[in-house]
């Protein structure tokens, strides 16, 4: 019999074609980022795999946005619930820090999600870090569309996010880093 344990997961982001491991991927992708309730964790990219066991139970890998991100302990305690209000027991919720997450696992229509939120999305994909640092010119307000705008506070609400000023309509809002 097959248990959580013996699983052995590749945390590469992908739902699952098998049904049995899709169905526990799918009820651990209803999970919401507790400091972003509009994204799921898996419009977030930090949803990685999702396995059924032998033993009628469920296994999952989530990496965090960043390691210390405090929202991780909800998360899993959120998909643990999820997992075991969907008949799945014993619930095996796994954290992986290798690979980094990175913002290019986010979604497109995360990111759609996050505009619409008032959140500007990250844009482009993550550095390389071993040449030369870009530096981004502009981020686009996600209210008014605008290129005007500066940055007030490298860290926004959350690490993960820069507060920014619209000089357009001069409102505030968070940008997504690109990570």
């Amino acid at each position: 019999m097959t248990t959580a344990e013996d699983i052995r997961l590749s945390p590469d982001g992908v739902r699952p074609t098998e049904p049995r491991d899709a169905a526990v991927w799918d009820l651990a992708a209803q999970v919401n980022d507790p400091e972003i309730p509009v994204l799921s964790i898996a419009d977030l990219g930090i949803l990685r795999a999702a396995a059924a066991t032998g033993d009628g139970g469920g296994v999952v890998l989530i990496t965090p946005t960043y390691s210390g991100c405090p929202a991780m302990d909800t998360i899993t305690e959120d998909v643990r619930t999820a997992l075991q209000q969907g008949g799945y027991d014993p619930v095996r919720v796994q954290t992986v820090l290798k690979p980094a997450w990175t913002t290019d696992w986010m979604t497109d229509e995360g990111k759609t999600k996050l505009r619409e939120y008032g959140i500007t999305p990250p844009s482009g994909t993550a550095p390389v870090r071993n040449g030369p640092v870009s530096v981004g010119l502009s981020v686009k307000c996600p209210r008014c569309n605008s290129l005007d705008t500066r940055e007030l506070a490298r860290f926004g609400s959350t690490a993960c996010k820069a507060l920014y000023q619209c000089r357009a309509c001069l409102e505030p809002f968070d940008y997504f880093k690109v990570l």
